[in-house]
This record gives structure tokens, sequence and C-alpha cells, in this order.
């Protein structure tokens, strides 16, 4: 697959098959974050590819849930993990990628950004859900979710975090893209409004 159509043609999906997706696949999805460009090429990603459904169920549980005034609805992408294969859990560790190199570095950030862990993870998510479709296969990146909950059911040490998770699946539905706004809404020439 061409990289402009992947970029253009991949969508959040959110309902799976249960059909197996192997070893290999899994490692190609993850070549492909790993060869994400980062801050100085810290590489402050750490990838865990979860199978076992007790602990997928548990991260699910980590989930928020959409509360309404009479009820509370669970988050579609609690069933999403609990339905396919292999959940993908993206984790940074801190104070290292926008801070200053080497042994002699206190985690300091070093511009008024802060830490750029969530850039340089965010670099590796999009490389690898894009591998992902393009390979056949569905997947959402999900964000909301108790992320020390998460932490602890997958033993994260610390100094680092649970950024992101997705899962991985062959698609039960086709995505629709959402109306997107014109480049000229957001892209300028020279200066901001111009």
């Amino acid at each position: 697959m061409e990289v402009f159509e992947a970029i253009k043609n991949r969508r959040s999906i959110r309902q799976y098959k249960a059909d197996p997706v192997d070893d290999k696949t899994v490692e190609a999805i993850l070549e492909a974050g790993r060869w994400a460009p980062s801050w100085a090429n810290t590489q402050c990603w750490r990838f865990i590819v979860v199978r076992d459904p007790k602990i997928k169920a548990e991260v699910a549980d980590s989930l928020m849930k959409r509360k309404l005034p009479d009820k509370v609805l669970d988050n579609p992408g609690a069933t999403a993990i609990n339905t396919v294969p292999v959940l993908i859990v993206v984790c940074a560790e801190m104070g290292r990628s926008g801070c200053r190199p080497g042994a002699e570095s206190d985690g300091t950030p070093v511009t008024d950004k802060g830490d750029w862990f969530m850039f340089d993870t965010a670099l590796a998510v999009q490389n690898m859900v894009l591998a992902a479709h393009a390979l056949g296969l569905g997947t959402v990146i999900i964000g909301a979710f108790d992320a020390p909950q998460a932490e602890k059911t997958l033993g994260v040490p610390d100094g680092y975090r649970v950024v992101t998770l997705f899962p991985v699946g062959v698609p039960a539905q086709e995505g629709k893209a959402p109306p997107r706004k014109e480049l000229s809404e957001i892209a300028f020439k020279d200066k901001w409004g111009k």
C-alpha cells in the first residue's frame, strides 16, 4: 500500500472479528514504531504486546466510561480490547525526550514545551497504526483510561508511563472518513491568517 493511500484511508475501527493475528505481523507493526523519529534519537517509547485475555480485560476495565444522567455506558474501546487477539500498549520513559542528553542530564526539558514524550510516542503510534492498516488490520488509538491503573496491571516500572494503547485485529466493519477542514482553513503563508 502506498503511504499517501494509507494515510488517507486509515480509520479508527471499534468492531473486530476474533480472527488471529500472527507474531510475524505484530513484529512488523512494532518495527514500524521502532523506526519512528524521536528527539535526539532518544527512542523513549516502550511497547507491551498483550495477548492474555485476562490482562486485556483488566486493561479494558481501566477505560473511562461515559456517564449519562440515567446510566453509565461502557467505552466501546473496552469491547474492542476484549475482542481482538492483540493489544499494543505504548509507554514512555519520562525525563528523556526533550531533555539534555547524556548521563549528566537531570531530566529538565530544554524547551518551554516540556518533556516531549507525548510527541515522540505519537510518532511511533502513527507509524504502527499505518503499518497495521497497510497489513489489512484495524486499530483505534485509545487515550481515555486510568493510566496508573493500567500501569499497575501491566507492571510498568517507576520512571515510565502508559501513554496510549490500541487494539489490533481484523475489522468487522469498514471505517468512514469524517469530514476534514479545507487546507485553506488550516495552512497559512508566511504569517498566521495569511
